[in-house]
């Protein structure tokens, strides 16, 4: 009897500790989903600003990044603080703001397209800057707020949740992946609703859109608040401070300047292309040109889903280090096929035309070229953060609130590869993404290695100075 009753036990305990593992892998499960969920929310409210630039674009000539510079600022604002705030109060709760702000930033947004057009506030280079102007800024930099927020909990969770390496690495594909099919509609959407900026184009156009984000908002927020998200690092409600920061990481500190070019040559490949297809004088598309533009920056958007949906299947099995070298160098070839190129060879791309919907549209044969970089731009990310954060273990979450700070370069480098394209011409400007290409290639070879391996990562209390609050 004795026996029988130990073998019951055994089998009873073994039971419970199968259902507590099922439980978690299905806890772990739907959080991943979620992540992903809100990674395509990020990629929907960043992927905005460029394509509407167009439309300011038409009323100040210097306006076109201007917006897109303000999304990305707030990121070297919000970093550091959407860091301590995942510490302070976990996960779930800083994406829950994080959606909240982004539904306000929207509306704000919106905002302008019924007030402020008849008020003038400023004047640069002799014209008066109306509020409405103003408005719209506002809005896209407390909606930056808002994606930085996003950031800072989709990539760190996603990497946890795979146990880092290059399962992290993989899940940070896949969730990228939806990030990407979000970037691919947004553009097209928004060519849709524009058609060609004329002298009567304005923010109420793509009205319908901002509506759609903002009730998407209300719809993940909803959801988020239903589903049970791991917290591992958040704060016993002590200051902990430690003896290194990342900052002590050479391999850290090249990923964050990493971070900060790859971001700003994400955005400003498809950014500046949308500008250049959307001039007729340059690029020679006289009718729905704007449309045009959307649709071929949606390809780009589209192939980075196609390239973060393929590299989901091998990043598991491979270091990331290797594919980042390849891209880097694919990519440099790209864009310099599309610097040499003449504007006179003409291709066919997929395109939208107001009278006849889908359709293919002939474009200067750079437009390709830019556009096939969207398979490059695909796993940096990815790589260039797994790569950044090897090694860190207790500093991974300060970390993760400076590389957010570093997203300001989506903002500042396209705002500088706009000033170029005006003052030297479209392609010229892509002579700065060649540099920073150039750079994310040395990252992969050298930069990327942990040199500072004897510095302590994983000790507990001994070697940290707790304050109380």
């Amino acid at each position: 009897m004795t026996a029988s009753s130990n073998n019951t036990g055994k089998l009873s305990t073994g039971n419970i500790m199968e259902q507590k593992n099922t439980a978690n892998r299905q806890g772990h499960l739907v959080a991943i989903v979620a992540m992903c969920f809100l990674f395509a929310m990020i990629s929907f409210v960043t992927n905005l600003a460029a394509p509407i630039g167009t439309i300011w674009k038409g009323e100040y000539n210097w306006a076109g990044m201007v917006g897109n510079f303000m999304n990305f600022f707030a990121y070297l604002i919000m970093g550091i603080p959407a860091g301590n705030l995942l510490m302070r109060i976990g996960y779930k709760k800083t994406a829950l703001w994080a959606m909240a702000t982004g539904a306000v930033g929207i509306f704000i947004q919106y905002l302008s397209s019924i007030a402020g057009a008849e008020t003038a506030t400023f004047t640069v280079q002799g014209s008066p800057v109306m509020l409405n102007f103003i408005i719209y800024l506002l809005g896209a930099f407390v909606s930056g707020l808002s994606v930085c927020m996003l950031n800072t909990v989709v990539n760190p969770m996603l990497n946890m949740l795979g146990g880092g390496g290059n399962r992290g690495n993989q899940l940070i594909q896949l969730g990228g992946s939806l990030n990407s099919l979000s970037g691919t509609l947004t553009p097209l959407f928004v060519g849709m609703l524009i058609g060609t900026v004329t002298a009567q184009t304005s923010m109420s156009d793509v009205a319908p859109l901002l509506w759609i984000a903002i009730g998407v908002f209300i719809v993940a927020f909803t959801i988020i608040s239903f589903v049970k998200i791991p917290e591992p690092n958040l704060s016993t409600g002590k200051k902990v401070k430690y003896s290194h920061s990342p900052w002590n990481f050479r391999h850290t500190v090249l990923g964050v300047v990493g971070i900060f070019f790859y971001v700003g040559l994400e955005v400003g490949i498809p950014g500046v292309l949308i500008f250049y297809l959307s001039d007729s004088s340059v690029s020679g598309i006289t009718e729905n040109a704007t449309a045009v533009a959307g649709a071929v920056a949606a390809v780009y958007w589209l192939l980075m889903l196609v390239g973060r949906l393929s590299s989901t299947a091998i990043s598991g099995k491979v270091s990331s280090r290797t594919p980042l070298m390849f891209v880097s160098v694919v990519a440099i070839i790209l864009i310099l096929l599309a610097i040499f190129m003449p504007s006179s060879i003409r291709v066919s791309m997929p395109a939208y035309s107001v009278e006849d919907g889908f359709t293919l549209a002939q474009v200067p044969v750079s437009a390709l070229f830019l556009v096939l970089c969207g398979l490059c731009t695909s796993i940096m990310w990815g790589g260039i953060f797994n790569l950044a954060v090897e090694g860190l273990g207790k500093y991974t979450a300060q970390a993760s609130g400076i590389f957010m700070m570093m997203v300001v370069g989506g903002g500042v480098m396209p705002l500088i590869q706009n000033a170029i394209a005006t003052s030297a011409g479209y392609m010229a400007s892509y002579w700065l993404v060649v540099a920073m290409l150039v750079y994310l290639l040395y990252y992969a070879i050298a930069g990327s290695k942990n040199v500072n391996k004897d510095i302590p990562v994983n000790e507990e209390e001994a070697d940290q100075i707790e304050n109380a609050l």
